[in-house]
Protein backbone atom coordinates (compact mmCIF):
# COMPACT_ATOMS: atom_id res chain seq x y z
CA UNK A 1 0.00 0.00 0.00
CA UNK A 2 1.51 3.29 -1.14
CA UNK A 3 0.32 6.63 0.18
CA UNK A 4 0.87 8.33 -3.18
CA UNK A 5 -1.56 5.89 -4.82
CA UNK A 6 -4.22 6.71 -2.24
CA UNK A 7 -3.72 10.45 -2.69
CA UNK A 8 -4.04 10.11 -6.47
CA UNK A 9 -7.23 8.08 -6.02
CA UNK A 10 -8.92 10.82 -3.99
CA UNK A 11 -7.42 13.60 -6.15
CA UNK A 12 -5.60 15.18 -3.22
CA UNK A 13 -2.77 17.54 -4.18
CA UNK A 14 -2.62 19.49 -0.92
CA UNK A 15 -0.38 19.32 2.14
CA UNK A 16 0.22 15.95 3.80
CA UNK A 17 1.50 17.28 7.11
CA UNK A 18 -0.70 16.11 10.02
CA UNK A 19 -2.67 19.32 10.53
CA UNK A 20 -6.36 19.97 11.01
CA UNK A 21 -6.51 21.46 7.50
CA UNK A 22 -5.07 18.26 6.05
CA UNK A 23 -7.48 16.11 8.08
CA UNK A 24 -10.44 18.14 6.86
CA UNK A 25 -9.27 18.18 3.25
CA UNK A 26 -8.60 14.44 3.05
CA UNK A 27 -11.97 13.61 4.50
CA UNK A 28 -13.75 15.83 1.99
CA UNK A 29 -11.66 14.52 -0.91
CA UNK A 30 -12.45 10.90 -0.11
CA UNK A 31 -16.17 11.66 0.31
CA UNK A 32 -16.26 13.50 -3.03
CA UNK A 33 -14.35 10.89 -5.03
CA UNK A 34 -15.00 7.47 -3.49
CA UNK A 35 -18.65 6.36 -3.35
CA UNK A 36 -20.29 4.43 -0.56
CA UNK A 37 -21.59 1.28 -2.27
CA UNK A 38 -22.58 -2.35 -1.69
CA UNK A 39 -22.18 -3.74 -5.23
CA UNK A 40 -19.98 -6.64 -4.10
CA UNK A 41 -22.60 -7.72 -1.57
CA UNK A 42 -25.27 -7.71 -4.28
CA UNK A 43 -22.94 -9.74 -6.51
CA UNK A 44 -22.17 -12.26 -3.76
CA UNK A 45 -18.49 -11.28 -3.48
CA UNK A 46 -17.29 -11.79 0.13
CA UNK A 47 -15.98 -8.76 2.02
CA UNK A 48 -13.81 -8.54 5.14
CA UNK A 49 -12.52 -5.88 7.51
CA UNK A 50 -8.98 -6.32 6.13
CA UNK A 51 -7.41 -2.97 5.23
CA UNK A 52 -5.19 -4.32 2.46
CA UNK A 53 -8.17 -5.86 0.68
CA UNK A 54 -10.05 -2.57 0.99
CA UNK A 55 -7.05 -0.66 -0.37
CA UNK A 56 -6.82 -2.94 -3.39
CA UNK A 57 -10.51 -2.46 -4.11
CA UNK A 58 -10.81 1.29 -3.50
CA UNK A 59 -7.43 2.50 -4.71
CA UNK A 60 -6.25 0.06 -7.35
CA UNK A 61 -9.62 -1.00 -8.77
CA UNK A 62 -11.16 2.46 -8.26
CA UNK A 63 -14.28 1.14 -6.61
CA UNK A 64 -16.20 2.38 -3.61
CA UNK A 65 -17.04 0.50 -0.45
CA UNK A 66 -18.87 0.49 2.84
CA UNK A 67 -17.74 1.65 6.30
CA UNK A 68 -15.26 -1.15 7.01
CA UNK A 69 -13.52 -0.39 3.71
CA UNK A 70 -13.82 3.41 3.55
CA UNK A 71 -12.68 4.09 7.09
CA UNK A 72 -10.18 1.24 7.05
CA UNK A 73 -8.31 2.87 4.17
CA UNK A 74 -8.74 6.41 5.52
CA UNK A 75 -7.44 5.39 8.94
CA UNK A 76 -4.39 3.75 7.39
CA UNK A 77 -3.64 6.84 5.30
CA UNK A 78 -3.95 9.19 8.27
CA UNK A 79 -1.60 7.04 10.33
CA UNK A 80 0.91 7.05 7.47
CA UNK A 81 0.85 10.87 7.56
CA UNK A 82 1.55 11.04 11.27
CA UNK A 83 -1.90 11.37 12.82
CA UNK A 84 -2.72 9.33 15.90
CA UNK A 85 -5.65 7.21 14.75
CA UNK A 86 -7.92 4.89 16.71
CA UNK A 87 -10.30 2.47 14.97
CA UNK A 88 -13.66 2.60 16.75
CA UNK A 89 -16.42 -0.01 16.59
CA UNK A 90 -19.73 1.84 16.59
CA UNK A 91 -23.39 0.83 16.72
CA UNK A 92 -25.81 2.23 14.13
CA UNK A 93 -29.32 2.93 15.51
CA UNK A 94 -28.52 1.25 18.82
CA UNK A 95 -31.55 2.92 20.41
CA UNK A 96 -33.88 0.83 18.22
CA UNK A 97 -31.77 -2.20 17.27
CA UNK A 98 -30.25 -2.81 20.70
CA UNK A 99 -27.35 -5.23 21.23
CA UNK A 100 -27.61 -6.47 17.63
CA UNK A 101 -26.19 -3.11 16.52
CA UNK A 102 -22.86 -3.78 18.24
CA UNK A 103 -19.88 -3.21 15.90
CA UNK A 104 -22.04 -2.77 12.79
CA UNK A 105 -20.03 0.34 11.90
CA UNK A 106 -16.35 1.28 11.80
CA UNK A 107 -15.53 4.90 12.55
CA UNK A 108 -12.31 6.72 13.49
CA UNK A 109 -10.96 9.01 16.21
CA UNK A 110 -7.92 11.04 15.15
CA UNK A 111 -5.63 13.34 17.11
CA UNK A 112 -3.07 15.80 15.81
CA UNK A 113 0.54 15.24 16.92
CA UNK A 114 1.13 16.82 20.31
CA UNK A 115 -2.53 17.74 20.82
CA UNK A 116 -5.13 16.15 23.06
CA UNK A 117 -8.32 17.08 21.18
CA UNK A 118 -9.96 13.98 19.67
CA UNK A 119 -11.72 14.40 16.33
CA UNK A 120 -14.46 12.16 14.96
CA UNK A 121 -13.49 11.29 11.39
CA UNK A 122 -15.75 9.25 9.12
CA UNK A 123 -15.93 8.84 5.35
CA UNK A 124 -17.97 5.64 5.54
CA UNK A 125 -21.42 6.69 6.73
CA UNK A 126 -22.82 7.52 3.32
CA UNK A 127 -21.30 10.98 3.09
CA UNK A 128 -23.24 12.98 5.68
CA UNK A 129 -20.20 13.94 7.74
CA UNK A 130 -18.15 16.22 5.51
CA UNK A 131 -15.75 17.68 8.10
CA UNK A 132 -14.15 16.25 11.26
CA UNK A 133 -16.08 16.95 14.47
CA UNK A 134 -14.32 17.66 17.78
CA UNK A 135 -15.40 15.12 20.36
CA UNK A 136 -17.75 17.39 22.28
CA UNK A 137 -21.47 18.11 22.24
CA UNK A 138 -22.16 20.22 19.19
CA UNK A 139 -24.20 20.58 16.02
CA UNK A 140 -23.32 21.79 12.53
CA UNK A 141 -24.72 22.06 9.03
CA UNK A 142 -22.78 20.03 6.48
CA UNK A 143 -25.00 20.97 3.55
CA UNK A 144 -27.51 19.44 3.03
CA UNK A 145 -27.23 17.51 6.33
CA UNK A 146 -27.59 18.68 9.89
CA UNK A 147 -25.11 16.70 11.98
CA UNK A 148 -23.88 16.67 15.54
CA UNK A 149 -22.63 14.87 18.62
CA UNK A 150 -24.30 14.34 21.97
CA UNK A 151 -23.21 12.61 25.15
CA UNK A 152 -25.43 9.77 26.34
CA UNK A 153 -26.11 8.83 29.96
CA UNK A 154 -24.38 5.45 29.61
CA UNK A 155 -21.04 6.99 28.61
CA UNK A 156 -21.44 6.60 24.85
CA UNK A 157 -21.17 9.38 22.35
CA UNK A 158 -23.87 9.57 19.72
CA UNK A 159 -23.33 10.95 16.24
CA UNK A 160 -26.55 12.01 14.51
CA UNK A 161 -27.43 13.14 11.02
CA UNK A 162 -30.72 14.55 9.78
CA UNK A 163 -32.00 15.37 6.31
CA UNK A 164 -35.32 16.58 7.65
CA UNK A 165 -36.98 13.18 8.05
CA UNK A 166 -35.59 12.14 11.42
CA UNK A 167 -32.21 11.20 12.80
CA UNK A 168 -29.89 8.38 11.74
CA UNK A 169 -27.34 7.73 14.48
CA UNK A 170 -24.40 5.70 15.60
CA UNK A 171 -23.14 5.33 19.18
CA UNK A 172 -19.54 4.77 20.21
CA UNK A 173 -16.91 5.15 22.90
CA UNK A 174 -13.37 6.49 22.45
CA UNK A 175 -11.90 3.05 23.02
CA UNK A 176 -10.11 0.46 20.85
CA UNK A 177 -12.38 -1.27 18.36
CA UNK A 178 -13.80 -4.71 18.96
CA UNK A 179 -12.12 -6.15 15.87
CA UNK A 180 -13.62 -9.60 16.32
CA UNK A 181 -17.07 -8.11 16.76
CA UNK A 182 -16.68 -6.03 13.61
CA UNK A 183 -15.53 -9.06 11.62
CA UNK A 184 -18.58 -11.02 12.78
CA UNK A 185 -20.92 -8.14 12.00
CA UNK A 186 -19.28 -7.62 8.61
CA UNK A 187 -20.14 -11.22 7.73
CA UNK A 188 -23.71 -10.92 9.02
CA UNK A 189 -24.48 -7.68 7.19
CA UNK A 190 -23.53 -9.16 3.81
CA UNK A 191 -25.19 -12.57 4.23
CA UNK A 192 -28.36 -12.25 6.31
CA UNK A 193 -31.57 -11.79 4.31
CA UNK A 194 -32.78 -9.16 6.81
CA UNK A 195 -29.74 -6.95 6.24
CA UNK A 196 -30.50 -3.74 4.34
CA UNK A 197 -27.26 -4.26 2.41
CA UNK A 198 -28.61 -7.58 1.11
CA UNK A 199 -32.09 -6.27 0.36
CA UNK A 200 -31.16 -3.44 -2.02
CA UNK A 201 -28.39 -2.03 -4.16
CA UNK A 202 -26.97 1.12 -2.55
CA UNK A 203 -24.57 3.68 -3.97
CA UNK A 204 -24.08 7.17 -2.51
CA UNK A 205 -21.73 10.03 -3.28
CA UNK A 206 -21.14 13.40 -1.68
CA UNK A 207 -20.95 16.61 -3.63
CA UNK A 208 -19.85 19.87 -1.97
CA UNK A 209 -23.44 21.00 -1.36
CA UNK A 210 -25.51 17.97 -2.37
CA UNK A 211 -25.91 14.27 -1.67
CA UNK A 212 -26.55 11.66 -4.37
CA UNK A 213 -28.16 8.40 -3.36
CA UNK A 214 -29.05 5.41 -5.53
CA UNK A 215 -31.19 2.81 -3.80
CA UNK A 216 -32.31 0.12 -6.17
CA UNK A 217 -33.93 1.91 -9.13
CA UNK A 218 -34.36 5.26 -7.36
CA UNK A 219 -31.77 8.00 -7.81
CA UNK A 220 -32.22 10.82 -5.32
CA UNK A 221 -30.39 14.15 -5.15
CA UNK A 222 -30.76 16.15 -1.93
CA UNK A 223 -29.74 19.79 -1.52
CA UNK A 224 -30.71 22.54 0.91
CA UNK A 225 -33.43 23.49 -1.59
CA UNK A 226 -35.09 20.08 -1.55
CA UNK A 227 -35.10 16.58 -3.01
CA UNK A 228 -35.41 15.39 -6.60
CA UNK A 229 -35.99 11.77 -7.57
CA UNK A 230 -35.68 9.76 -10.75
CA UNK A 231 -36.75 6.19 -11.43
CA UNK A 232 -34.29 4.29 -13.60
CA UNK A 233 -35.83 2.31 -16.45
CA UNK A 234 -33.13 -0.03 -17.74
CA UNK A 235 -29.84 -1.74 -17.00
CA UNK A 236 -28.11 0.59 -19.46
CA UNK A 237 -29.43 3.62 -17.62
CA UNK A 238 -28.29 2.12 -14.32
CA UNK A 239 -24.74 1.62 -15.62
CA UNK A 240 -24.65 5.17 -17.00
CA UNK A 241 -25.79 6.67 -13.69
CA UNK A 242 -23.24 4.65 -11.75
CA UNK A 243 -20.40 5.67 -14.03
CA UNK A 244 -21.27 9.28 -14.87
CA UNK A 245 -22.87 10.49 -11.65
CA UNK A 246 -21.69 8.16 -8.90
CA UNK A 247 -18.14 7.47 -10.16
CA UNK A 248 -18.43 3.67 -10.25
CA UNK A 249 -17.53 1.84 -13.44
CA UNK A 250 -19.07 -1.56 -12.75
CA UNK A 251 -20.53 -3.19 -15.88
CA UNK A 252 -21.17 -6.40 -13.93
CA UNK A 253 -24.11 -4.67 -12.24
CA UNK A 254 -26.16 -5.08 -15.45
CA UNK A 255 -26.67 -8.73 -14.49
CA UNK A 256 -28.51 -7.59 -11.36
CA UNK A 257 -31.18 -5.56 -13.16
CA UNK A 258 -33.92 -8.18 -12.91
CA UNK A 259 -33.35 -8.62 -9.19
CA UNK A 260 -33.16 -4.85 -8.66
CA UNK A 261 -36.59 -4.49 -10.26
CA UNK A 262 -37.99 -7.25 -8.03
CA UNK A 263 -36.48 -5.64 -4.95
CA UNK A 264 -38.02 -2.32 -5.95
CA UNK A 265 -41.49 -3.82 -6.19
CA UNK A 266 -41.11 -5.37 -2.73
CA UNK A 267 -39.93 -2.08 -1.29
CA UNK A 268 -42.83 -0.14 -2.84
CA UNK A 269 -45.35 -2.67 -1.56
CA UNK A 270 -43.97 -2.39 1.97
CA UNK A 271 -43.76 1.41 2.00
Amino acid sequence: MQLRDYLQRIHWVGDTRPTLETLDGLMRAQNHNVPFENIDIQMGVPLTTDVEAAFEKIVHRKRGGWCYEHNGVLGWALAEMGFEVRRISASVMRQSVGANAHANHLTLIARLPGEDTPWLVDAGFGGSLLHPLPLKESSAHHSPFDVGLRRLDDGHWQFWENLGKGEITFDFKDAPADERGMAERCHYLQTDEDSSFVKRLVCELRRPDAHLSLRGRVLRETTDEGVSERLLDSADELLAVLKDELKVDAPQVASLWGRICEQHEVFVAQS
